[in-house]
């Protein structure tokens, strides 16, 4: 039995949006076309199904190869070793395959990688892995790979910071048995640009916990793709993003099931503020043939507090065998419950107050699954920060 369900989650007018002419409709996302050859791919005209909601101008060439590498990024890793390797480096690859032009273009750009190794039956304190951007108007390509070796167990903490523009391919590769969990923490300057492809492979029975954070940056879009290469495999995807005015911050994933007895579940929330702020998800799970005895979910929530704030939000559900545990999907874009404003009000708690405290409540989820305090303790006040305007 094959069935294919597709689900337009936008609400409140946010319809479906394209920069000029037809949309170019997408085919099954098992048929996507992977390569490391930049010229194998065309030149994104915006109009197509993966760069449709992109404002390909705001790119800064990395779309169409005009941005050249005029930088260079640094990094640093605090708790574990790191290698720096070239292309030519058999282990790198090993996550995934370039699934676009800007991922094959910071593929075939990148000068050096940087791979972080977690050894076999280990447990080590919590990793950071700080990638600073390459400056003010200035160009880079970077490739990064974690590695968690059998049995190993480990939290990696990716934080980017800094300003310029940067094009990056991020392999988390997972052994059998494995469980590596990394918090992605996007926190760049007003003015960077960010376009970074996340490859995940997974081995037999391993386990992968994944909680991206967006903040800052003027365009960051984040493509995060998980495959799983033997039974037993479990992805938690979670995210939370704050756009503020003018900002665009885009999250794409796709969830490969191609083997059967897998899990994964997918979670993220927005909140958006501001003239032209801009968030866009696209949640693809794919159960292919094989894939019996899947179980998954993905849920995307929105919370727009201003006037002029846009949200997409669009999950998807390709279904090829009816042998499965259970499938769903769900998506939501609103504003305010008035209901817990008058609650809030109603005890004497003033408006702006009250708004802030049901912002703190809508992340709260996800924040609690940050295990490392000074982490978690970040964000918050991070948060607190993008609040302090609300209701100004």
């Amino acid at each position: 039995m094959t069935s294919t369900t597709k689900t337009d989650g936008t609400q409140h007018g946010l319809g479906e949006h394209s920069h000029g002419g037809a949309v170019i409709p997408q085919s099954s996302r098992g048929e996507r076309f992977t390569s490391y050859d930049v010229e194998a791919f065309e030149v994104p005209s915006g109009r197509e199904e993966d760069w449709r909601f992109t404002p390909t101008k705001r790119l800064r060439g990395l779309h169409d190869g005009t941005a050249t590498a005029t930088g260079s990024i640094r990094v640093e890793v605090e708790g574990a070793e790191v290698e720096t390797v070239g292309r030519d480096d058999s282990r790198i690859g090993q996550g995934g395959v370039p699934a676009d032009r800007v991922a094959a273009q910071a593929w075939s750009s990148f000068t050096e990688a940087s791979i972080v190794t977690i050894p076999k039956e280990t447990r080590p304190e919590p990793i950071t892995v700080t990638v600073h951007g390459p400056g003010a108007g200035e160009v880079a390509f970077g490739h990064l790979q974690v590695r968690a070796e059998q049995f190993a167990e480990a939290v990696v903490i990716l934080d980017y910071r800094g300003s310029g523009v940067l094009a990056d391919n991020v392999e988390f590769v997972v052994a059998d048995s494995a469980r590596l969990s990394v918090v992605s923490v996007h926190d760049w300057a007003d003015d960077a640009t960010q376009v970074s492809s996340e490859h995940v492979g997974l081995g037999r029975d391993s386990v992968f916990r994944h909680l991206a954070v967006t903040l800052g940056g003027d365009l960051v879009r984040v493509n995060t793709t998980v495959n799983y290469g033997d039974k037993g495999g479990d992805a938690e995807l979670l995210g939370l993003y704050f756009a503020d005015a003018g900002q665009h911050l885009e999250h794409r994933m796709l969830v490969d099931h191609s083997v059967s007895h897998c899990r994964s579940n997918v979670l993220y929330k927005g909140a958006l503020q501001g003239d032209s702020a801009h968030a866009v998800w696209i949640g693809d799970v794919l159960i292919r043939a094989a894939a019996e005895a899947t179980d998954t979910y993905e849920l995307n929530r929105n919370l727009v507090l201003t006037e002029g704030a846009r949200a997409d939000s669009v999950p998807n559900l390709e279904i090829e065998t009816g042998e499965i545990e259970g499938a769903g999907h769900a998506s939501a874009t609103g504003r305010f419950d008035d209901e817990q404003l008058f609650y809030l009000r109603s005890r004497g708690i003033p408006e702006d107050q009250a708004r802030r405290l049901v912002v703190r409540g809508f992340f709260g989820e996800i924040l609690q699954k940050i295990t490392v305090p000074e982490v978690r303790e970040r964000l918050e006040a991070a948060i607190e920060e993008e609040l302090a305007v609300v209701g100004a």
